[in-house]
């Protein structure tokens, strides 16, 4: 901690306090987390071990996703934080986890039937959930506990069966509660505010199968970011400020975007993508 001079703190969590540091040496600005111990003699809590772990082989874990952890710097660079529910994931489908992976409102439906084996489809499940709370302005499936969350999302999505699910079946906890036939109701229905394109990328997500949901690097190439109104540059990007007034980082710069141009002509380099994406 020596090498550290605390500026202020920025947040309250379950298994500790964040604070905002900068290293005294290099002028580095940092997060730095206080973890709460009870007692000494029982040792560093499971929970920073594995936030730690995590942190160190960030390229093959899956997070906690939810709005909260995601943050924005003012060069409009998208930052994941808090890896205390994450859990390094390896390819094999053998590895047994812990289906409370994540927060409640942005749970995979088969965690919510109790999953001990999943793939990364958790996280694209809690992207098209993070996605349609944007959309609405207001959480998707809030849920108060495990049986009403998995109600929240049965009335959007209908009551799963073997045709919608084939491997609802197999999952720990199917046998041990039914829900009554319910409907799907149309997503345009459930986000009425949100483009064409928007409600067909929020599809790709919000699908029960895990295998059948939208990989993030077929995401990325969707209608949806090449159609007006077009992704803006970070220099557009209103920076919060303290005493809730926001100004504007520097002179607003316009990208040129052509819409009519293919569609390879006009997406990001998936060079420059590709360090971030994990291949499955």
């Amino acid at each position: 901690m020596d090498q550290y001079s605390i500026l202020g703190r920025i947040g309250e969590g379950a298994h500790g306090i964040v604070f905002k540091a900068k290293n005294i040496e290099t002028g580095e600005t940092v997060a730095l987390k206080k973890v709460a111990l009870r007692k000494l003699e029982d040792g560093i809590p499971n929970q920073a071990l594995r936030e730690i772990k995590a942190l160190q082989e960030i390229e093959e874990n899956q997070h906690d996703l939810k709005p909260a952890n995601l943050l924005i710097s003012s060069t409009g660079q998208l930052k994941i934080a808090d890896f205390g529910l994450a859990r390094v994931f390896t390819s094999d489908g053998e590895r047994l986890y812990s289906h409370q992976v994540a927060t409640r409102w942005y749970r995979a439906p088969e965690l919510l039937y109790g999953a001990r084996k999943y793939d990364e489809g958790v996280d694209l499940w809690a992207v098209g959930c993070i996605f349609a709370e944007l959309l609405n302005n207001s959480p998707l499936f809030p849920g108060e506990n495990d049986i009403e969350q998995l109600c929240c999302v049965l009335r959007v999505l209908g009551t799963p069966n073997q045709k919608t699910w084939p491997e609802i079946t197999e999952l720990p906890d199917y046998n041990k509660i039914s829900f009554k036939e319910k409907q799907p109701i149309p997503l345009e229905q459930v986000v009425p505010d949100a483009s064409l394109q928007a409600v067909q990328l929020l599809k790709e997500f919000l699908v029960y199968p895990s295998k059948q949901r939208m990989q993030a690097a077929q995401a990325l190439l969707h209608p949806y970011f090449f159609t007006p109104p077009l992704p803006a540059h970070h220099s557009e990007l209103p920076i919060p400020q303290r005493g809730g007034k926001k100004i504007r980082q520097g002179l607003q710069h316009q990208r040129d975007f052509h819409v009519e141009q293919p569609l390879e002509g006009s997406v990001v380099d998936l060079e420059l993508v590709a360090p971030y994406v994990i291949d499955v």
